[in-house]
């Protein structure tokens, strides 16, 4: 497993499972369940959620598949932008909390920008992390202006990292915001880095992908995790996609092959505003 170091030293899976709509179909709650064990036993580490997804139901269902192997895990969930006040952000912790049945998160996150003021959100994260019910806090969805701001709030420049939608289709962050997180060491969580399985019909990298001895959803997560403090979380509910994903560690890109995918999916020509799903 590659990894990605945190702000603070902390270092941490390069690539992880995303639970997005997941947690929402009983039909489908043991395989996704099976999915996240199966993720564990072949060392994929690191759980992203959010109390938006399916508005509790991916934390439950999350709860259910770490029960008895919390400590294996990093675990990630977010805070809508209405609940990120300070006492807000403390109560909508404690009810994620009971939701995965554990009794700290390891990276909480900022959903979206919302109308709370960020110092407001800030002293919140700080308190659930003095409290020990965060290890780590972050933002999700912040663009460069938004990041500006965060920066100069008392407490801000401890933000842990931004979670953003990037993949070989959506590169506007390279023009200005990836530079500047990367200048402070903030790495980047890369949400549908396979935008939403649609890449994987791009007949240009089925191409590409084919020539390698590889699947195009492998050669999409290839490329982000080629790239410097990013960290990928692509969302399957499916074991066998699992084991897909996970294939892409097997197949490190090189230089003139990132230089083809360039060519494929050309890197922004100008600042464009931030994409989010």
């Amino acid at each position: 497993m590659k990894h990605v170091t945190l702000p603070d030293g902390e270092r941490i899976p390069a690539l992880g499972m995303g639970t997005w709509n997941m947690g929402e179909n009983p039909a489908a709650r043991a395989e996704e369940i099976a999915t996240l064990r199966l993720g564990l036993d072949l060392g994929i580490r690191l759980i992203d959620t959010a109390e938006m997804y399916g508005e509790g139901q991916s934390e439950e269902m999350i709860g259910e598949a770490i029960a008895g192997r919390r400590d294996e895990v990093f675990l990630v969930s977010k805070v809508y932008p209405h609940n990120a006040s300070k006492r807000g952000t403390a109560a909508a912790c404690e009810r994620s909390l009971r939701r995965l049945g554990t009794d700290r998160i390891d990276l909480y996150l900022l959903h979206w920008r919302g109308g709370v003021p960020l110092e407001d959100t800030v002293a919140g994260l700080q308190a659930l992390q003095r409290d020990g019910k965060i290890r780590h806090w972050g933002v999700s969805n912040l663009d460069l202006a938004d990041m500006e701001e965060l920066w100069d709030v008392p407490g801000g420049d401890q933000v842990a990292v931004n979670q953003l939608l990037y993949n070989l289709g959506r590169r506007g962050i390279e023009w200005e915001l990836l530079p500047w997180l990367h200048e402070r060491r903030v790495p980047v969580m890369a949400y549908s880095p396979i935008e939403q399985a649609r890449l994987v019909r791009h007949p240009k990298l089925a191409s590409f992908a084919q020539a390698l001895g590889m699947t195009p959803a492998q050669a999409a997560l290839a490329w982000l995790l080629a790239r410097d403090g990013i960290i990928a979380i692509p969302k399957t509910s499916h074991r066998e996609r699992l084991r897909e994903n996970l294939g892409a560690l097997a197949h490190p890109l090189a230089p003139e092959q990132l230089a083809e995918l360039d060519r494929i999916f050309p890197p922004p020509t100008r600042a464009t505003p931030l994409e989010m799903l």
